[in-house]
């Protein structure tokens, strides 16, 4: 029977050149669940559609039952991760959610600038940073009020479960509409020429950031305490089970009274609301005694 058959008895979920039915959607939506912790509604059928047929064309591939097939063989971890990559919504600019870093750099930034001045270590993540448009807003703000970061203590972890995200953010070149909401001062300032309408960041900030590959619901091998934590329209693609064991895991990896960020659709849920206080919009401090 044909993938056009299939569809006029009602087999398929979507129009298309492939196949597509529940039984597909309800397989991929478990992988991504179960590998990245991401909640697919029932509605989205069209929209997995339309991101996945592309890897079908890719592959040679005749209908999503192959599809589901190739990515629950345990061998096809790259596959796997090229899925969850094609699924995974990557939106972000310089200084998104502007509040927060003027909150970093008036309320956080002359205590933590005292600090490494001292000798005292300082510490910043941004855990889901896509292609590292928010960490390196972070080095830009810590080196406005620390311009000798570099020399001090002071390093930004950069995490991400997309590898394509985490080589970008490496590489640090972006086009010149991703830099558009950058201050032309900061950007003269912390980023150089890199071609016809591109722009690369200055060596400054590279020295600040560092790029992992993390996935927030698998292990998280940091050993050391953050004063900062980012985590910001990430968090609003779990189901909530898995928000408030996020949430949770934050406390441990701050300072006392460090502040985590998140996004503005986004709320501390759960036990993790006993141990996080709010002090600004969207912005939490660790209690004290935690």
């Amino acid at each position: 029977m044909s993938a056009a058959d299939s569809r006029s008895q009602g087999g398929g979920l979507v129009d298309g050149e492939f196949l597509f039915t529940a039984e597909d959607f309800k397989t991929i939506a478990q992988i991504l669940h179960s590998h990245a912790g991401i909640a697919l509604a029932e509605g989205k059928a069209a929209l997995v559609y339309s991101r996945l047929a592309k890897r079908l064309r890719a592959l040679g591939l005749r209908s999503f039952r192959d599809y589901c097939a190739l990515i629950q063989d345990a061998k096809e971890v790259d596959e796997r991760q090229a899925m969850m990559a094609a699924l995974t919504t990557n939106v972000t600019r310089f200084f998104r959610e502007p509040h927060h870093f003027d909150h970093l750099r008036d309320q956080l930034m002359p205590k933590l600038a005292e600090h490494a001045k001292r000798g005292g270590r300082v510490r910043l993540w941004s855990a889901a940073s896509s292609n590292g448009q928010e960490p390196y807003s972070m080095a830009i703000t810590v080196l406005a009020a620390l311009p000798e970061a570099a020399d001090l203590d002071v390093k930004i972890l950069a995490t991400d479960i997309d590898p394509n995200m985490i080589a970008e953010g490496r590489a640090g070149i972006y086009r010149e509409d991703a830099v558009a909401p950058v201050p032309l001062d900061l950007r003269r300032r912390w980023f150089k020429k890199a071609g016809e309408g591109r722009w690369e960041v200055a060596d400054e900030l590279r020295e600040l950031v560092s790029f992992r590959e993390l996935n927030l619901i698998g292990d998280w091998p940091m050993k050391g305490r953050f004063d900062v934590i980012f985590c910001r329209n990430v968090v609003i693609y779990f189901d909530e089970p898995t928000q408030e064991r996020i949430w949770s895991r934050f406390a441990p990896l701050l300072n006392p009274g460090g502040t985590l960020y998140i996004g503005h659709s986004e709320r501390v849920t759960g036990p993790a609301t006993q141990l996080f206080e709010t002090t600004g919009l969207t912005t939490y401090a660790l209690r004290s005694g935690r």
